[in-house]
């Protein structure tokens, strides 16, 4: 689940103690994540007050927290020309900087703003923190380094002391970040979201009962504090996830808990985005469908609404628009590309090369299908073990060469948990689907290793013996054919005689082509290997036949 960016908390003492006081609402709203809010009041203050920098500061950090950073550094920018606080802006560019790569720009930004604070400020050193941790690429060990020198200033400062929690967080300190949350509380009972950030900590802990308590006792402080009920949500929908016979239960009360957040918050454009991520997490489709809609009707070109669409069209048959909304999205240079909107774009157009026997009827679009999933792998290699049940479902309709290609994408990935079995299948799906009439020596030999991957990773996997020494036969490479049917004699022995009969018609299998590769080279051999076949399937015609020719 993504960590969300708080970028200021509540209402910190500034110089000026009635500047500060003015802007106490727009901070109540920020730390309450209300940003469309916090957004009107502070143009308006910026309107009216020019001269104070820290409301651009601050309205500048709400439009980076949305990704509007042209719009970020507008009022940053607007910022330095303040009489008062103008170096906080000096900051906010620093966080742009640290986003585009500029680590150079961004320390002269902060060394300036920094240069400008007062001896024993340490707010400065808080927003400096901030901007390490919320940049594109965190980096938390600087964070913590400014922190630590802030708590040297000032111990007990509580907003030093929640930074500092979510700096260790982050660095996935879990020890140290509960002992500043505690800390800050200690210092401010009434800093809600120290609090709440100790139910996360046991939320990532799969501490889930422990996090909803600490939950309910930020609710029993103030019931309207909108962001608890959003960590409420996550840890239930986690919650149902560990729990199975509690998952339908659990993931429906996320589903209203995060609903009451949205009431609390806002319905804005960005707040429906994270709505409908949680929607996807959530595998809610129709109701994903629904707030993409309106997500529509409130911005009709941002290109993230085709995202949400794609997922949600596909989830819900409307196999067309998913894949137009994706292939959109994917071809906008604009947008942040992840590995799940080339992998249901893949679905859909595997989908849409299905026929309605469930069976592959358009060979291209499954081709296409191919390249998006392979796309989808090259960037989040995890989703191989989504790629198990779509290899199955074509092989159980006999599919077996367009599942053979889907084992030998998911069979790519050596550390996913299916891989086993997705080489065990992939071998099995080319046997199966091999036409002899048409030789295919490099098919063979995929699987062929694919078997071979399965003997490394289980060695007493016996069929995988067997279906190696099978394909090895239809190779012509007679003497490994022979090693493999001997190794899966030698397992299907060990288990004893009970095993050997149930398994009976593999083993007369397996000692007729041993016996028939030792025939012209091995006649004692041979007339073994028969006579063992003989002893337990005493009418079988190749091994008599084959006795006769041996004497």
């Amino acid at each position: 689940m993504n960590k969300f960016k708080i970028f200021t908390i509540a209402c910190v003492a500034t110089a000026t103690y009635g500047q500060a006081q003015e802007l106490d609402p727009a901070k109540r709203a920020i730390d309450a994540e209300q940003f469309e809010k916090a957004k009107s009041l502070l143009k308006s203050y910026v309107q009216t007050k020019p001269s104070n920098g820290e409301a651009t500061f601050l309205l500048g950090n709400i439009y980076l927290n949305q990704n509007l950073q042209d719009s970020a550094k507008i009022y940053f920018q607007k910022g330095l020309e303040a009489k008062d606080f103008k170096h906080y802006n000096n900051i906010g560019l620093g966080q742009i900087d640290l986003d585009n790569g500029n680590t150079v720009g961004a320390q002269n930004n902060f060394g300036v703003a920094t240069n400008a604070a007062r001896k024993k400020d340490t707010q400065e050193m808080v927003f400096i923190a901030r901007a390490y941790m919320n940049a594109e690429k965190p980096d938390y060990k600087s964070a913590i380094a400014i922190l630590n020198r802030a708590k040297a200033i000032n111990y007990q400062d509580a907003q030093v002391n929640l930074a500092l929690g979510d700096a260790f967080y982050g660095d996935k300190n879990q020890s140290d970040s509960y002992a500043a949350y505690r800390t800050a509380v200690a210092t401010d009972p009434n800093l809600l979201r120290a609090k709440m950030q100790m139910g996360v900590l046991l939320k990532g802990a799969k501490a889930f009962p422990e996090a909803d308590r600490e939950y309910n006792n930020v609710l029993a402080q103030d019931p309207n504090y909108g962001p608890v009920y959003r960590e409420l949500a996550e840890t239930y929908y986690l919650w149902g996830n560990k729990e199975a016979a509690k998952y339908q239960e659990y993931t429906q009360k996320a589903l209203g808990l995060y609903e009451k957040y949205m009431s609390l918050t806002d319905y804005s454009l960005n707040s429906r985005m994270r709505h409908a991520d949680f929607l996807i997490l959530a595998k809610d489709y129709k109701a994903l469908e629904v707030e993409a809609e309106k997500m529509k009707q409130l911005d009709k070109v941002n290109p993230r609404i085709l995202r949400y669409l794609g997922y949600a069209a596909y989830q819900n048959g409307n196999i067309d628009t998913s894949i137009k909304s994706l292939e959109d999205y994917l071809a906008n240079p604009a947008t942040k590309k992840i590995a799940r909107d080339y992998y249901f774009l893949g679905l859909a157009k595997l989908k849409k090369a299905t026929g309605t026997d469930n069976k592959i009827a358009d060979q291209a679009k499954f081709d296409e299908a191919l390249v998006s999933i392979k796309k989808a792998l090259e960037v989040d290699p995890k989703i191989a073990e989504e790629l198990n049940e779509i290899g199955s479902g074509l092989f159980k309709q006999k599919s077996y060469a367009q599942a053979a290609s889907i084992f030998e994408l998911a069979a790519s990935n050596k550390d996913e948990k299916n891989y086993l079995m997705d080489n065990f299948y992939l071998g099995y799906a080319i046997y199966y689907g091999y036409d002899k009439t048409k030789p295919n020596v490099a098919e063979l030999t995929k699987a062929d290793t694919a078997f071979a991957n399965v003997i490394s990773v289980s060695p007493t996997t016996q069929d995988a013996f067997l279906f190696k020494a099978r394909i090895n036969d239809l190779m012509e490479k007679d003497d490994i054919m022979a090693k493999d049917y001997q190794s899966y004699l030698d397992l299907v022995s060990a288990k004893g005689t009970e095993e050997v009969t149930k398994q009976k018609t593999k083993v007369v299998e397996a000692y007729n082509h041993i016996g028939a590769f030792y025939a012209n080279t091995d006649k004692a051999k041979a007339k073994e290997f028969f006579a063992k076949t003989i002893a337990i399937d005493p009418a079988n015609t190749y091994a008599n036949d084959s006795m006769k020719q041996l004497k």
